[in-house]
């Protein structure tokens, strides 16, 4: 692993550790070079996917990016950061356990949204807001609409 400081190939590994969910390797590095310590983390990747864009460009899948955007919808909402990682390890997952190398952007989305709406209905109103493109607050007032249960029809007063 080259050092992100000074670019030496030789660096030495101090400490490996799994994470605490277990799906993955933490590495204190040391570089003999420059003295600086940093830390990689390791993890299993079953295949190379590919994210198909609707626009039909294709892209490498970026789990990073896929992280930012979930850390974005659960900003201060009280999921902690451990959870956070096992939801974007489990999207991850299944992405990698569909059997396909190309997955469509919108396919990615919808795993984000349902993930999102079964942990936290207000990240999933944020999430939906700028992956459907909400550009008025009608916009919300539709979603929201569908998101709410059905409404039982009054039951007469009781005299």
């Amino acid at each position: 692993m080259r050092c992100p400081f000074c670019g030496e190939a030789d660096t030495q590994v101090k400490d490996s550790r799994p994470t605490e969910d277990g799906s993955a390797i933490r590495r204190r590095r040391f570089c003999s070079v420059c003295s600086q310590r940093f830390t990689t983390i390791e993890r299993v990747q079953l295949r190379e996917l590919t994210v198909v864009k609707s626009d039909q460009r294709r892209v490498a899948f970026d789990r990073d990016k896929l992280a930012r955007s979930v850390r974005t919808a659960l900003r201060k909402r009280p999921v902690d950061d451990e959870r956070i990682e096992r939801l974007v390890n489990g999207i991850v997952r299944q992405l990698e356990a569909s059997g396909e190398t190309d997955v469509k952007s919108s396919e990615i989305g919808e795993r984000v949204m349902q993930t999102l709406k079964d942990v936290d209905t207000v990240a999933y109103v944020r999430f939906a807001s700028v992956y459907r493109d909400f550009r008025e607050a009608k916009d919300f007032e539709m979603f929201l609409d569908l998101m709410a249960p059905p409404s039982k029809p009054d039951a007469p007063s009781e005299r």
